[in-house]
């Protein structure tokens, strides 16, 4: 790494980095209190029924999105070209999450567009930019 690589950097580099390592980190920190009862009884019905009728191939994909989020997030900012793989990783996790999301979704009524847009929508947008940004990155020379 020489100093001329360093200063090409544009400083949006290290912001994106940043609140994705926030983003997945939350999603990681969610994952854990998911699995704490006296918690997850205090999640509003429809999330409830997302994560208690989630069968084990969907969380699996919910813990690979968020943990290979974070840990792709962690190498984006150690300029690491790993992070575009597991930010790879991470979507395909996040898509396999929401195969079963979508479908308790569609099977309720009270599903507002704030609860769909912030389960479905979002995650799938956050794990698609963080990989067409680390390949980018990458054609760029910011990461190696």
């Amino acid at each position: 790494m020489n100093d001329k690589t360093v200063s090409g950097i544009h400083w949006s580099f290290w912001v994106i980095g940043a609140v994705a390592l926030v983003w997945n980190g939350m999603g990681a920190i969610n994952y854990f209190m998911q699995m704490d009862p006296e918690t997850l009884a205090s999640y509003p019905e429809t999330h409830r029924a997302i994560v208690e009728g989630r069968p084990p191939w969907a969380t699996a994909g919910f813990a690979i999105a968020v943990f290979g989020g974070a840990l792709a997030s962690l190498l984006l900012l150690l300029r690491k070209s790993a992070a575009y793989y597991l930010f790879i990783a991470s979507l395909l996790g996040v898509i396999l999450t929401m195969i079963h999301t979508v479908g308790v979704a569609s099977s309720r009524n009270d599903f507002g567009l704030f609860e769909v847009s912030m389960t479905i929508v979002m995650p799938l947008l956050v794990a698609t930019f963080l990989v067409w940004y680390s390949k980018n990155t990458e054609s760029r020379g910011w990461i190696n």
